[in-house]
């Protein structure tokens, strides 16, 4: 159906522009023919035009010792027309066809940024970021010695970062629509796994009310419990951020939960 596509879409551009050159091709039998201006296509980034020649040149050359260039091409045409997803699966197939190319560990390290562009943006469900990352770390493990790995280390804190805004978003939403015990956790999970967070400071706080609003409106039977975490998440912010703009914020959670604490113990002497 793909393939079927793309030579209408050719033929539309060929009927408006006129691709007499291009027409003559994709009719020869030349074989060499074929090749040679896929390539060239290529390099021109005429990526539509060299992915239709690579793709019919495939089955033609299967076994020779030209049809590794030939699917290596075919896979970079696709890449370069745009279609990750199927890019990324001519990648992956390369490699397993090939894996003594010298062209496997490019191929590798593109199927991965396939994976990268098809990240969506951090409101959307972020599966796909996750797999990305998981690729791109399969890579720097199969070629420690790569020198993309700067590249790389880029591209994984793009990506953890879109993780990490999305995460937070999460969280804040819960202690936004007052599911306390939601946000506690959340905050929690999003805390030990992104450390050095830009948004460590108004986690925090969001933590210690969250931890506050989960206890003062719990039942007695865990209301103590959830008062003394109030209190070591209060410390916890304090010692973290002690110059913060929502001391005095925290404070007054403090001594509100001091307070809750002697009238529970108080009535239930």
């Amino acid at each position: 159906m793909k393939k079927a596509v793309y030579i209408f879409s050719t033929l539309v551009i060929c009927s408006t522009l006129g691709c007499s050159e291009f027409s003559k091709v994709v009719k020869s039998n030349d074989l060499d023919l074929k090749y040679t201006k896929g390539v060239e296509y290529f390099e021109e980034e005429e990526c539509l035009k060299s992915m239709i020649l690579f793709e019919e040149l495939i089955p033609l050359i299967r076994g020779t010792e030209r049809s590794e260039k030939v699917y290596y091409y075919y896979a970079k045409s696709i890449y370069c027309n745009g279609d990750y997803i199927l890019a990324g699966y001519y990648f992956d197939n390369f490699v397993k066809t090939f894996p003594n190319s010298q062209f496997s560990e490019e191929c590798v390290f593109l199927a991965a940024l396939c994976s990268v562009k098809e990240s969506p943006q951090y409101s959307l469900d972020q599966t796909s970021t996750k797999a990305a990352i998981g690729k791109l770390q399969t890579f720097v493990n199969q070629y420690p010695e790569t020198s993309r790995r700067d590249t790389i280390n880029y591209l994984v804190k793009e990506l953890r970062s879109k993780l990490e805004i999305k995460a937070f978003d999460n969280a804040r939403q819960y202690h936004h629509t007052r599911r306390y015990k939601s946000a506690v956790i959340a905050l929690e999970n999003t805390l030990n796994e992104f450390p050095d967070s830009r948004y460590r400071e108004e986690m925090s706080f969001l933590l210690l009310d969250s931890h506050y609003q989960l206890a003062i409106n719990s039942i007695d039977k865990k209301k103590l419990e959830r008062l003394n975490e109030t209190i070591e998440s209060y410390h916890n912010f304090v010692d973290n951020f002690e110059n913060s703009e929502s001391l005095g914020r925290a404070e007054a959670i403090y001594e509100n939960t001091l307070k809750a604490i002697m009238d529970f113990n108080s009535t239930n002497q």
